[in-house]
């Protein structure tokens, strides 16, 4: 079951809209609205015992991820390289980008251990392939648009990508709790894809329920507006599958 965030502005700032989406059934499950001072959760909708959870590489967040796995869950996250901090068994830190480069295959699938305060470290599951040139490519590019924007804001000169960012670019790494006794690579980086549905159930939000900014900036009217509209997306759902301008379940290659 993924994890979603959406935001609509509000006087001071901006709603966050936090949501748990069921893949099987393409339905969303629940909706907290908050403002913009809370954060991006992975188990802050209660947890469904025997669940799969999965988010992109923002809700990467140890001790949240451990809260998840407690409650009886499991999850297939995104991650980029260095957003969190990676050990092997014994404790030490481990070099991803080594590991990369020591895997002339292009796909890996390996026990994983993350640090994580005041706790023992997590021990996961990293699946990670090699992207194609294309792939490679424009993840290479983004990050060095945004940095060189920062330094033109900044109004400085000579920047440079490190040959870290570049080299981790050519891989696109998941971590997840499923055991590869149940869970092939394939299955695991299958899963993952799926979370384009919820691009799509996000897309009804707008197309069949009309949901966008709340039409004034007054937390007490704006507030109801958004909720209302969430009501009637969850009473309709049932029935969406007339109104859905896309098939379900279609290929997401």
């Amino acid at each position: 079951m993924p994890k979603a965030d959406r935001e609509a502005r509000r006087h001071n700032g901006i709603w966050r809209l936090h949501s748990a989406f069921d893949l099987p059934a393409e339905r969303f499950g629940q909706f907290v609205l908050t403002d913009e001072h809370e954060a991006e959760q992975i188990d802050r909708i209660a947890v469904i015992r025997g669940e799969i959870r999965i988010a992109d590489r923002v809700h990467l967040q140890p001790n949240r991820v451990a809260n998840v796995l407690d409650q009886g869950g499991d999850v297939v996250l995104r991650a980029a390289w260095r957003n969190v901090r990676w050990q092997q068994q014994d404790g030490e830190p481990l070099d991803l980008l080594k590991v990369f480069r020591d895997h002339a295959t292009g796909r890996i699938d390996q026990s994983i251990w993350i640090a994580r305060k005041g706790g023992d470290p997590l021990a996961l599951r990293r699946v990670a392939v090699r992207k194609s040139a294309a792939a490679a490519a424009e993840s290479r590019r983004k990050p060095a648009l945004a940095k060189a924007g920062a330094r033109r804001q900044a109004q400085k000169d000579g920047y440079q990508v490190s040959q870290e960012t570049l080299a981790a670019a050519d891989w696109f790494i998941l971590v997840t709790s499923l055991p590869v006794t149940d869970f092939t690579t394939d299955d695991v980086l299958t899963l993952y894809r799926l979370r384009w549905r919820v691009e799509l159930g996000f897309k009804r939000l707008k197309s069949v329920i009309g949901l966008h900014g709340p039409p004034g900036i007054d937390e007490r009217s704006a507030r109801p507006y958004v909720l209302a509209h969430l009501l009637m997306l969850l009473l309709l759902e049932p029935s969406i599958d007339a109104l859905e301008d896309s098939p379900r379940w279609a290929s997401a290659a």
